[in-house]
């Protein structure tokens, strides 16, 4: 099955949305990443795959292509740990993808599955807004940042298991409000 699921690069001080595609198909068990990825983006398969383990989910168990496009942009830090998995986990049909809808996702990946801080929330909000999402993923300790630009709804995710639950209407993240530094 395909999944696709939105991100973001930031190239100086602006934004440029990044298509993260995920194709899980028959075969050997395999991981490719595609889309001028540096070494950091490679080396998320394996942060990914831990993640997805250590969060209780399923790491498929066939072939996982990951695209990043578009394919002349290069694709720099771990910033797409986060939407890769949540790619993976929809197209394996883990969680709907329907629910991704309007939704733009960042973050770095902890082997355990929590969501690190990334660089450049404030750009990439910004011109998330500009394309149109309603929805911003973002780790829990850049939610108060992102939340300084209105007219976007910004949900803190301190893990990879609480967005899956949050995706499915078991628990809801709640989103940040402007000015409210989260407790530590």
């Amino acid at each position: 099955m395909l999944a696709k699921v939105y991100s973001c690069a930031v190239i100086g001080l602006e934004g440029q949305i990044v298509e993260v595609e995920v194709d899980t198909s028959r075969g050997l068990p395999s991981f490719t990443l595609v889309g001028l990825p540096d070494a950091a983006v490679k080396e998320s398969g394996e942060r990914v795959r831990a993640a997805i383990k250590n969060s209780g989910l399923t790491m498929p168990g066939n072939r996982v292509t990951v695209n990043l496009a578009p394919a002349d942009l290069r694709k720099a830090g771990p910033s797409y740990d986060l939407p890769i998995a949540v790619g993976i986990l929809a197209a394996s049909e883990q969680i709907p993808p329907d629910k991704l809808d309007g939704a733009l996702v960042v973050g770095e990946l902890g082997l355990d599955g929590t969501v690190r801080h990334v660089r450049g929330v404030l750009p990439i909000t910004l011109y998330a807004r500009e394309q149109g999402f309603k929805h911003l993923y973002v780790p829990a300790d850049d939610a108060a940042e992102a939340a300084l630009i209105p007219d976007i709804e910004v949900v803190p995710v301190a893990r990879l298991a609480e967005l899956v639950n949050h995706l499915h209407g078991i628990s809801t993240l709640q989103p940040q409000t402007a000015g409210v530094v989260p407790k530590q």
